[in-house]
């Protein structure tokens, strides 16, 4: 099996990774995502193009076609953290070429990057109900540290244990 290359992003694969990070929003929509793909392909396409500018967009390719990009980042914030953290924002492997171990050399390129760029600790978020992704990153050593929780606003639900009556 032929392995895949994993290099930095140029501004030529620019347009065929937002086309594919359209996809990945796309699909995280069967998991509860709530993200408007294709109304966000402008917005995505200058935040990669920004991670293309300093290097924290990684593209696979298998035989010369870009099949899977990775964009992340070194958390920015104004707290101060007893450990440098690497952010994963997005990791995605065409369909066809899922299976054949371009999640695993990406997710393990991001790893360097960002260990080489100061990091102890790499965080990505999933979504819940995507059981697929939260095994590949449990088999590669990731574990949950923080649960993100939402609840629907507006209606009642079933599980609702106050009654307006109450009030």
């Amino acid at each position: 099996m032929t392995e895949p290359t994993i290099a930095y992003a140029t501004s030529d694969d620019l347009e065929a990774v937002t086309d594919r990070w359209v996809d990945l929003a796309r699909g995280q929509r069967a998991y509860g995502s709530s993200i408007y793909a294709d109304d966000n392909r402008e917005t995505m396409s200058e935040t990669l193009a920004a991670h293309q500018f300093t290097d924290s967009l990684l593209v696979a390719r298998l035989e010369g076609n870009l099949v899977g990009f990775a964009s992340f980042s070194l958390e920015q914030g104004a707290l101060e953290l007893e450990t440098t953290r690497g952010m994963l924002s997005n990791l995605y492997v065409d369909p066809a070429y899922r299976g054949r171990g371009i999640g695993t050399a990406l997710l393990e390129a991001v790893e360097a990057e960002v260990a080489d760029r100061g990091a102890d600790v790499l965080r990505l978020e999933v979504m819940a109900a995507n059981e697929d992704a939260r095994r590949f990153y449990r088999n590669h050593g990731y574990d949950a540290v923080r649960m993100t929780m939402d609840r629907t606003l507006g209606a009642q639900s079933e599980n609702d244990t106050h009654s307006k009556e109450d009030t």
